[in-house]
């Protein structure tokens, strides 16, 4: 203060040299006094232009509130900042309502060392008493200032971008930056919207670099997308280590690369790249934020010969007029600063510095207008450390409450949002470095992934593939997408364990040349295995290794080949192996390229054409039976019911047991001639006619197919017969199929044999079981179709086939391939290939006519087919009989009334059944006596009594039964007459 006393003073005094001469010649009292007047406003003029102008104020009224700041001054970004720091307390001090608050900022330059930015933080928090720090901007001098701001209770406010830096953990930090990690999602969907597969990530050997690796290999495996390599560059690297690492990474097959590296050692990197031929046609380069953001401060030579054709992410900053004005204010204020310097662009850290500095000031005029304490010291008198001496802010608290949650909707960077301490993520920007600047192709959006369009009014963003990018130039001048992969001129081969048999080469065949050992798989399984290879994303270098399934020492089998993936003897399985439930718990299988099962073949028997008892086979046994007992039964329910009163069935006992079998076996060929007089009978009979029916049309059809068509029957034509007949069973060796057949049909095993190839299926089947063979072939879908392929007119397929899930590729468990493969195999499934393959190894399936018949049942009859006509025949007879024999007991009821036995009882019942109705003879006399001019007597008898005459027209109107005592025109079954026609007898 007295200084600016001192100075006001001295310029009066040189203006009173000036101007005292001129008034002393006056001689005037007044002048003297106005004189003085103008030096003392002269002085208090003086006095406030200095403290403007050094930013202080001895105004009473206004508070003052220091704030450090810890720049690395020695670089761009630093530069950039500063200059926006400056900016932003201008504009807060130039509004007028910040009257009553002064910020005060103290910069110091940490001068790229760790050492250098804490010893600021404890001078600021020491001496200064600064009641909150914005920076350091770099990660690693960031760590230990954050832990003095916990310790003093002073916000830090950081640029820093590192993840490592965590605000959970520190509660008096804030980040002013988007850390690295919030990019990886957006590069992430970047990979996948090209169907990129594997990428390599290159970064520095530095907190800044490793702390986005593990976060970007997440996001990528979330994509199914593979770190397939990771380079550490060291930013003291020379040229040589550079060069070398990019020849080490050529060798390999992956072709797209993740550069995260600050622009200094991305430049170099970026040169010797274009040196190894690496910004070729085929090469994809992806950079992250940072290094896109600051992509001016790279050499625009490195940008136009080494850096064409690489995407970059980058915040995305919307264009605005406050924004396009404060880029004229700080280019200008730039040059004044810095005059020496050449002219850098704005970027976002310093749009960032200038929207957390004046998120800082509203903090601060949240906290109040009172005077702000300076930091608390130590009670204790000792000699104390730096550290020791540090006191604590009673403010501090109150800003960072303050800080951590804040908005500035009309931020320069665009919407700047601090939530819990942490800058929310905004848009970011895909673009693509053209020429001398970079090219927008699109946006990626949390919400919306990536877009084509940016929408900031809430609505959805435009979505678009990679056709819809744009026109993306990518290196080499090329305008194709590169596929990611390229057959890499070293590495690690798959070792791809396959069967070695001596049968069913049709599905897998291995050879070993003799001369270079080199192992060669053919056959319909490796052919498809090495198309599913190329139509995956990338590069898949594999070499065969042969399994033998015929030692015959050791007897492997196919589980012990899928075993070898768990010893790590084999990195996949190839081969006709069977995805089975047991063999996933140690293996994860691909979908299955071809679909599987488990069935029968058996022989196919002589023509039954020539067989003299073929008339028999249309019926099963138990039909035959089924039908004969019936035949009996309603020929025993008809004599029932009309032996008391039909005189054709009575007479001698053999006549009438005949006469059961006759009259039942005569509705078959609907040959019988007798007169049935009983209602009930007649309600048998027409059911009964009538299952006749169905039963002769049935047989008759079933005689007429095998009689007419040539089929080829099987010797066997249900599996149980083979476990009746103790027959033998075929089956594949090395197969599952025995197992599956003893556990679910209990087959016993020493009725297994098994077999290697076609032909000796063929000569088992042949000898027979009694001869050494074997009477049935059970296996595997595939095989069969092979087999009936080339013996489809001697064996057929008979029996239910068991599902089996199909043959697929064997993996590791958990390894990344199986959902590739899967896709791969869905693919070549889908394409004209796999018709090809299938008619190349299975052959054409038309050219045997007789192998499309895949499961043959017996053509007999069965009686499961006519239980229901059975049903409805033997309730209707029992019902009837039901009803003869209630009323037959209530006409004959005195008879029980008697004192008589039980055995008397029932047999003068018997006798009274036995003995012929009265009413019926008397009546069947007097009709055959009486002439035409009686019938109107008869009529009046009949309305008298109606069961006189149950044989005239008017009680049957549609059936008329012949009285067998003259000739009569139907003599034969039931004939019809029309209603009312009365009937003539000839005497």
């Amino acid at each position: 203060m007295c200084g600016y006393l001192a100075q006001a003073q001295l310029l009066v005094a040189h203006l009173s040299d000036y101007l005292l001469p001129e008034f002393f010649q006056m001689h005037n009292p007044r002048c003297h006094f106005l004189i003085l007047f103008i030096q003392l406003i002269s002085i208090i003029s003086f006095y406030h232009y200095v403290v403007r102008i050094r930013g202080e104020d001895n105004n009473t009224s206004a508070v003052k509130v220091d704030v450090g700041i810890i720049l690395d001054l020695e670089t761009d970004v630093g530069k950039v900042m500063h200059i926006s720091i400056l900016l932003a307390l201008e504009d807060y001090h130039a509004n007028a309502s910040r009257g009553a608050i002064r910020i005060v900022p103290h910069i110091k330059d940490s001068k790229k060392d760790d050492v250098e930015a804490t010893s600021a933080a404890i001078y600021l928090l020491k001496d200064v008493q600064v009641q909150a720090i914005f920076g350091p901007q770099m990660s690693t001098q960031t760590d230990f200032v954050i832990d003095l701001g916990n310790r003093v209770k002073v916000p830090i406010i950081s640029p820093a971008t590192s993840p490592l830096l965590t605000v959970k953990e520190n509660p008096f930090f804030i980040r002013a930056a988007l850390p690295s990690s919030s990019q990886t999602k957006a590069i992430a969907a970047l990979v996948k919207n090209f169907d990129w597969r594997e990428v390599v990530v290159i970064y520095e050997d530095s907190p800044y670099g490793f702390g986005i690796v593990p976060h970007l290999t997440d996001a990528l495996l979330e994509i199914s997308t593979l770190v397939s390599y990771r380079s550490v560059i060291s930013p003291s690297a020379n040229d040589d280590q550079i060069l070398k690492e990019l020849y080490n990474m050529n060798t390999k097959q992956t072709r797209v690369f993740v550069v995260h590296l600050r622009p200094y050692l991305a430049s170099r990197l970026f040169l010797k790249a274009k040196e190894a031929g690496m910004m070729s046609s085929g090469y994809a380069w992806i950079i992250t934020d940072v290094l896109t953001s600051l992509l001016d401060l790279v050499d625009h030579s490195v940008i136009e010969s080494s850096m064409q054709g690489v995407l970059g992410i980058k915040t995305y900053i919307p264009r605005s007029n406050p924004l396009n004005n404060y880029t004229k204010r700080w280019r200008k204020r730039f040059r004044q600063e810095y005059p020496d310097m050449d002219q850098i662009e704005l970027n976002v850290f310093g749009l960032w510095a200038y929207d957390s500095i004046t998120s800082l000031a509203e903090a601060v005029d949240k906290v109040g207008t009172t005077a702000i304490p300076k930091l608390k010291k130590p009670d204790t008198r000792e000699n104390l450390t730096d550290l020791d001496a540090l006191g604590t802010s009673a403010v501090g608290s109150l800003l960072i409450d303050s800080m951590r949650n804040t908005v500035l909707k009309q931020g320069l960077s665009g919407d700047f949002r601090i939530i819990d301490g942490e800058l929310q993520p905004i848009p970011y920007q895909i673009v693509n470095i053209i020429g001398k600047g970079e090219k927008n192709i699109g946006f990626w959006t949390k919400r919306d992934g990536i877009s084509c369009k940016l929408k900031m009014n809430g609505k959805t963003a435009v979505k678009c593939n990679n056709k819809q990018l744009g026109a993306i130039f990518w290196p080499g001048e090329s305008t194709i997408v590169p596929r990611g992969w390229e057959m890499p001129t070293s590495g690690k081969k798959l070792r791809v364990g396959v069967p070695l048999k001596g049968g069913l080469e049709q599905l897998i065949k291995v050879e070993r040349d003799s001369k270079t050992q080199a192992v060669t798989a053919t056959g319909f399984c490796a052919d498809v295995f090495k198309e599913v290879i190329l139509s995956l994303p990338y590069a898949l270098p594999y070499e065969f290794i042969p399994f033998p399934i015929q030692d015959p020492l050791t007897l492997p089998d196919y589980d012990d080949l899928v075993h070898k993936i768990t010893s790590q003897d084999y990195d996949a399985v190839v081969g006709d192996v069977t995805i089975l439930a047991g063999r996933s718990e140690y293996v994860d299988f691909t979908l299955p390229f071809i679909e599987s099962g488990i069935s029968v073949v058996v022989p196919v028997r002589d023509d039954d054409r020539r067989d003299a008892w073929i008339f028999l086979k249309p019926l099963k046994s138990e039909l035959w039976i089924t039908t004969g007992a019936f035949f009996v039964f309603i020929g025993f329910v008809v004599w029932v019911l009309e032996h008391r009163v039909n005189k054709e069935f009575r007479g001698p006992k053999s006549k009438q047991v005949g006469m059961i079998f006759w009259f039942s076996f005569s509705t078959l060929v609907f040959a019988h001639r007798e007169r049935v007089t009983s209602n009930l009978t007649r309600f048998v009979l027409i059911v009964w006619v009538f299952v006749v029916l169905v039963l002769t049309s049935s047989y008759t059809a079933s005689l007429t197919s095998m009689l007419t068509l040539q089929q080829l029957q099987p010797t066997i034509t249900d599996l149980n017969d083979l476990i009746k007949n103790g027959e033998y069973v075929g089956y594949q060796e090395g197969s599952f199929v025995k197992d599956v057949f003893i556990k679910r049909m209990k087959f016993d095993s020493s009725k297994f044999r098994s077999y290697i190839t076609l032909e000796d299926y063929d000569d088992a089947l042949s000898r027979g079981s009694k001869n050494g063979g074997v009477g049935a072939i059970v296996d595997e879908l595939p095989y069969l179709r092979l087999f009936l392929n080339k013996y489809c007119r001697k064996y057929i397929m008979v029996g239910q086939t068991y599902k089996a899930a199909g043959f697929g590729f064997a993996f590791p468990k958990g390894s990344p391939l199986v959902p590739d493969v899967s896709r791969a195999v869905l693919k070549v499934m889908e394409g004209e290939f796999m018709n090809n393959i299938i008619q190349k190894w299975f052959g054409n399936e038309t050219d045997c006519p007789q192998k499309d018949e895949t499961a043959i049942t017996s053509d007999s009859l069965t009686l499961d087919s006519f239980k229901g006509l059975f049903l409805i025949a033997g309730v209707s007879a029992g019902f009837a009989l039901l009803l003869f024999f209630l009323n037959f007991l209530n006409q004959n009821r005195e008879i029980f009334a008697t004192d008589d036995s039980i055995w008397q009882k029932l047999t003068a019942i018997a006798k009274v059944f036995d003995e012929e109705k009265d009413n019926s003879n008397s009546m069947s006399e007097k009709t055959s006596e009486s002439n035409g001019s009686n019938a109107p007597k008869l009529l009046a008898a009949s309305e008298a009594s109606p069961e006189i005459l149950p044989d005239l027209p008017l009680q049957s109107p549609e059936i008329r039964i012949s009285d067998g005592l003259g000739a009569s025109p139907a003599a034969e079954g039931f004939s019809t007459t029309e209603p009312g026609t009365p009937v003539h007898e000839t005497n």
